[in-house]
């Protein structure tokens, strides 16, 4: 019996390529082939993708980025990047083509078009994505991420939820600690990128917090490469514990044994905290494509699991009293992190592959 293949084609934040990693993980178990199709900055994301995966890095650009010269080249580049996978697919045959954002899989998704093949799209956000947006009329259906999702009528959709990587579910509704008068974790995450506000405003505003908390406190703190010295120095200077780095390649663990979660509203992010289940302050980034991290927070706000921020009403001082609210009441953050775990979909990898299945089926 010939192997299934799945191809994937994903963006380079760490939003599009964690739930394209719980997929590959899905599918590689049940026996299909895989392949990733990104660009140089989505390769640096597959660093936990199994050593199985097929990973091609092929040419796109986007009109979002550089000057003139870098414009002009756009489009050279996705014609370039169309026909080099329409070849790679005229030879491979994928069984289904699933794309997960970002400019980097218009080659894959654009060559799956003109050659026909099965073809879908996972949406993590609560608003469709450029790329995405771009191919949502020209694929079987959209499988949704979070709920609602901002679609057009006619397209064909599901609320899957977004897929979590293995090391997530290992740690799917861990027993939460409530916060007391003992070593206590923060988590704080700007997402795969960072986040330069919350790296202006977190240290000050745990600085900020009474003693009594204070002394208790250990910090996982990401930040940007150009923010970790001087967050790490201040954290240092309060006399807080604090580890600092760009990227935490364990943040299941991480937040899995964190009191509190601080966090940018990212897609991955939201579903992680949702399957794991702790209480979270989300600062959702103002300048997102249709202010989409906000939608991404809804449900877990609504839900009780949460409390947002939003940008233009963060600083120190707000900041430091909801971290007090969470932190000095220890059954009011046991009930956040119940109501974070009831706003989770820790079967979304088992949705998505039933979908890609039956994909490839109708696609024979």
């Amino acid at each position: 019996m010939t192997q299934k293949l799945l191809l994937m084609a994903a963006g380079g934040t760490g939003g599009h390529m964690f739930p394209a990693q719980a997929l590959a993980e899905a599918m590689l178990r049940r026996g299909w082939r895989v392949k990733l199709s990104t660009d140089a900055r989505g390769a640096r994301y597959t660093g936990g993708f199994p050593h199985t995966t097929e990973i091609t890095q092929v040419s796109s650009a986007t009109f979002a980025r550089g000057g003139l010269l870098a414009k002009a080249m756009v489009a050279p580049k996705i014609a370039g990047g169309i026909l080099s996978m329409a070849w790679q697919m005229r030879r491979d045959r994928p069984d289904a083509v699933v794309g997960f954002g970002g400019y980097p899989s218009i080659p894959a998704l654009g060559a799956a078009t003109l050659l026909k093949l099965p073809r879908m799209i996972h949406e993590q956000n609560g608003v469709l994505g450029r790329v995405n947006q771009l191919f949502s009329t020209r694929v079987a259906g959209v499988a949704c991420g979070t709920w609602p999702t901002d679609l057009p009528d006619t397209v064909p959709h599901e609320h899957v939820g977004n897929p979590v990587r293995a090391a997530v579910m290992e740690r799917a509704g861990a027993g939460y600690i409530e916060p007391g008068a003992y070593p206590m974790s923060i988590l704080v995450m700007g997402g795969s990128q960072g986040a330069r506000i919350l790296s202006d405003v977190v240290p000050a505003a745990i600085a900020a917090l009474p003693q009594e908390i204070r002394q208790f406190l250990r910090v996982s703190h990401q930040a940007r490469d150009e923010d970790m010295e001087r967050v790490s120095t201040f954290y240092a200077e309060q006399g807080i514990s604090a580890d600092v780095q760009p990227f935490f390649s364990d943040v299941p663990a991480r937040m899995s044994e964190a009191q509190l979660v601080i966090s940018r509203a990212g897609a991955s992010s939201v579903a992680d905290i949702s399957v794991i289940g702790r209480p979270a302050i989300l600062v959702p980034y103002a300048a997102a494509t249709g202010d989409h991290q906000t939608a991404n927070a809804r449900g877990l706000v609504d839900a009780g699991g949460a409390i947002l921020i939003p940008e233009s009403a963060l600083d120190a001082r707000a900041l430091s009293a909801q971290i007090e609210a969470v932190l000095s009441n220890p059954q009011a953050a046991m009930q956040m992190s119940l109501a974070a775990l009831s706003a989770g979909v820790p079967d979304a990898t088992d949705r998505l592959v039933a979908l890609v299945e039956q994909l490839a089926e109708e696609g024979k």
